[in-house]
Parts: C-alpha cells; sequence; structure tokens
C-alpha cells in the first residue's frame, strides 16, 4: 500500500504546484487525492500495531528510541533542509530566520506535517493499546469512532468550531483523524480476517469506491458553482461527505496492493513494487526538494505548451523515480537513519539487487518482505 498512497501524495503536490488550481478538474481531482492523509496514518496506525501488540511494558523505552530514530531524526533533518532550500526566498535573516526554522518545526513544512500527526498517536500509542486489548467489541468501538469523526468533520467544515481546530491548525491535529488511527490498530488486530474478507469481496469495494468517489465529486461541483452554497466551502480539505470515499479507497488500495504482489504476477512487477515499498518514506520525505526545484527551472510554463495532465503526470512520475534514486544511495550513506529513517545499507546491496529489478527478483526474497 505504501508506495501507491505515496504516488497519490506526489501527484497532489504535483497539481498543487503546476496545474491550473483554479480549473474545476484540478480541484475535483484534489478532493480524491486527499485520501492519501488518511491512508498514510491508517497505514502507519496497522503497521505499528501489528509489529507492537505483544510488546510488553519494559519494551517501551526501546519502542520509543526507534520511533526517533525512524520519524523524530528524519522530520528534524528534513525540516532544516527545507528551510535552507527555501531561506533564500523567505527574505529572513538573524534572530527572525530563527525563529522561522523553529515556527517550521512545531508546524511541520509542507507535507512534513503528517508526522507530526504519527508523533501526537506515538505519545498516546500505549494508552490506546491498552484499551484496545480490553475492548472486546471492536466493531462498536469502530462504529462509535466513525460517528465521532463524521460529526468532528461537520463541525469543523461549517465553522462551528473554533478556528484553532479548522484549517490550517486541523491538519496538524491528531483528533482531525482519530478514526483512522483506530481503524489502522482494529485492522491490525484481526489482519487474517480482513484480509480475506476483502479478497473476498473486491467487486464489492470496487463499486463503493466508484459510487462514492461519484457522490463526493458531485458534492464538490455543486459546492464549487456554488449554487447550494449551505454545502460550505469547496476547497475545505476536510469534507464530510469524503469520508465514504477515504474508507472504500483505502481498502481498494489494500486490494491493490494483494493484487500487485501475487505469486500470479511477474517477478518483475512484483519486484519493483518491493522497491516502492522500501523507499516509499524517501519518496515522501524528498519529494517536495524536487518539486520545488523544477519549479525554480520554470517548470510550471510547460502547460502553455502541454495540457495539465501530460505535464501532472510527466512530473509525478519524474518526481517519484528521483526520490527513490535519491533514498537508494542516501540509504548507502553515513546519514542513512538522519535522512532515510533505515539502517545504513552496503554498497554491494545495490549492485546485486539491480538485477533483480531489471530482470525480476527471487519470488522468495518478496515473500518473506
Amino acid at each position: 500500500m505504501r508506495p501507491v498512497k505515496q504516488a497519490g501524495v506526489v501527484s497532489t503536490h504535483t497539481l498543487l504546484a503546476f496545474a491550473p488550481v483554479a480549473s474545476l478538474g484540478v480541484g475535483g481531482s484534489l478532493v480524491l487525492l486527499h485520501v492519501t492523509r488518511e491512508a498514510f496514518l491508517f497505514v502507519s496506525s496497522c503497521m505499528l500495531t501489528y509489529s507492537a501488540m505483544d510488546l510488553a511494558r519494559s519494551g517501551w523505552r526501546h519502542f520509543y528510541w526507534r520511533r526517533f530514530l525512524s520519524v523524530g531524526l528524519p522530520y528534524i533533518c528534513w525540516t532544516c533542509i527545507y528551510f535552507c532550500l527555501t531561506l533564500r526566498s523567505s527574505g529572513d535573516t538573524g534572530f527572525a530566520a530563527f525563529a522561522h526554522l523553529m515556527y517550521l518545526l512545531g508546524t511541520g513544512y509542507y507535507q512534513l506535517y503528517y508526522l507530526i500527526v504519527v508523533m501526537q498517536f506515538y505519545v498516546i500509542f500505549p494508552l490506546l493499546l491498552f484499551l484496545i486489548r480490553r475492548i472486546h467489541r471492536h466493531d462498536l468501538l469502530l462504529a462509535v469512532s466513525g460517528i465521532v469523526q463524521v460529526v468532528f468533520i461537520s463541525l469543523m467544515h461549517w465553522g462551528v468550531l473554533p478556528s484553532t481546530m479548522r484549517g490550517f491548525w486541523a491538519s496538524r491535529e491528531i483528533t482531525s483523524y482519530q478514526f483512522y488511527l483506530l481503524a489502522g490498530m482494529v485492522v491490525a488486530f484481526h489482519l487474517d480476517q480482513v484480509h480475506d474478507w476483502l479478497r473476498s469481496h473486491v467487486r464489492l469495494i470496487v463499486l463503493a469506491t466508484v459510487v462514492t468517489a461519484a457522490v463526493a465529486e458531485a458534492w464538490f461541483t455543486i459546492a464549487t458553482t456554488g449554487a447550494e452554497s449551505w454545502l460550505g466551502d469547496a476547497s475545505d480539505p476536510f469534507q464530510p461527505i469524503v469520508i465514504p470515499f477515504n474508507v472504500a479507497a483505502i481498502a481498494a488500495i489494500y486490494v491493490l496492493g494483494v493484487y500487485l504482489v501475487d505469486e500470479r504476477r511477474s517477478r518483475r512487477t512484483r519486484a519493483i513494487v518491493r522497491v516502492g515499498s522500501d523507499y516509499s518514506y524517501s519518496v515522501y520525505l524528498a519529494q517536495m526538494v524536487f518539486i520545488t526545484a523544477l519549479t525554480w527551472l520554470g517548470w510550471r510554463s510547460l502547460d502553455h505548451t502541454f495540457s495539465w495532465p501530460v505535464v501532472s503526470v510527466a512530473t509525478m512520475g519524474l518526481v517519484y523515480l528521483a526520490c527513490v534514486v535519491l533514498g537508494v544511495l542516501l540509504a548507502r550513506t553515513r546519514l542513512s537513519v538522519a535522512l532515510t529513517g533505515r539502517p545504513r545499507q552496503s554498497w554491494g546491496t545495490l549492485v546485486t539487487h539491480l538485477p533483480k529489478v531489471c530482470k525480476g527478483a527471487n519470488a522468495e526474497g518478496i515473500t518473506k518482505t
């Protein structure tokens, strides 16, 4: 699921940077692509819970140290990188520059705010794990959480909540995503059953994804034209109407992931998916370096020659590939932990790994991964 959702994240930021945002087609695309936030947190929660499900009390110190190395340290390092990258354009100097850096560390530069939410989740994760272990009716837990999510997002969307709980700040608060985090934890506890159910209901999942996407797009279109002002701000990234789509799309991404790594796929396909998964974190962390660089190079002017969908797709592919290459190289330097959140790999693994990507990887190795 990780490379698929990262492709969505890169697509979102590519559209924001190079496509005419005022276009109805771009706006409609962004409404659906925002699901990458919820998918990101769902997968993070599910993976963390699955790996720490049986963690004893004595293991929490090691748990948090690993979280710092994999998330906290890369967050600090990449925030500083983006600060330096944009320092010249900001014009800040001296104390103003330092204050701006502290602001970025506290709020998250552009896409890095995801990690702020993840780190909030880490803080309360032991308590949530304790509760879920003792609550037997996980279906009721999810039902209550889902209702709270709909009500909370609705109050946010229609401006009932205070400004500190809407817009910019809401995107950085764990309360805006509680349902997807809890869902990830519950799925981790019932992964085998969920996996079997999803595989046996593929058509239903695809149908639900298409229908809920159509409903969300209709809502967006009507809200954009101003025909029904009560629908709220069409540009709001938190739309109550997209919650059903988010759930269906996350399930669809899972099914797609299962399809891509199935033994019936070619070894090359599975090898590419494996590489995309291994370096999806690097794609997430580094994407704005390349998008910013393309902006400096005048990439935005390409939409005068080519249509914005062509430019966006080409840019997304270019940025994704560049991030993977950068991640491959960084993972084999002393900065690997700081910049990729992963232990350093030897250059020898690169030499042995490339032929597998080009010719197809060993099926046994992918199964173990």
